[in-house]
């Protein structure tokens, strides 16, 4: 048992660092206009200080707690990274539908149980909804089943 709440603290931290380097650099780089005609740099700086905002409230929020030893997990970022990679890899000669699919699968290896219904189900989600929003709605020209074989 730890005095505070060390990860809500690190997070809210780096929300803090953000937030603040999204706020100077847009104030430094772009002009910020007024509220009736707003500039390019208002609102990143807004965001970046909302951002910072809920940082320093998260940060004050953990050390009024304590705080459990983290469950750090060195491969699950791992392995979402890998399936980010993998999508963009497959989309182009496979098309969208496998590249949901195998993306799925491999960011699923993140979570230490990994449960075959609710991944075929999950799968079975985005093969749906993904078509149904950038192919139909958007109009997006994305093959949805290619096989280049």
């Amino acid at each position: 048992m730890y005095k505070f709440d060390y990860t809500d603290l690190i997070g809210g931290g780096l929300l803090i660092v953000i937030g603040g380097a999204v706020s100077v650099i847009s104030i430094t780089s772009y002009p910020l206009g007024v509220v009736q005609r707003m500039g390019p740099g208002m609102f990143p700086a807004a965001l970046g200080g909302v951002l910072a905002g809920l940082g320093l409230i998260l940060a004050l929020q953990s050390l009024r707690r304590q705080g459990e030893r983290p469950d750090i997990r060195i491969f699950s970022p791992i392995f979402v990274l890998t399936s980010v990679a993998a999508f963009a890899l497959l989309i182009a000669p496979f098309g969208l539908i496998p590249a949901i699919i195998v993306s799925t699968v491999i960011a699923s290896c993140a979570e230490l149980r990994i449960r075959p219904v609710e991944l075929s189900l999950l799968c079975l989600a985005l093969c749906l909804f993904a078509p149904f929003v950038f192919v139909f709605c958007l109009g997006l020209r994305i093959p949805l089943l290619n096989w280049p074989f």
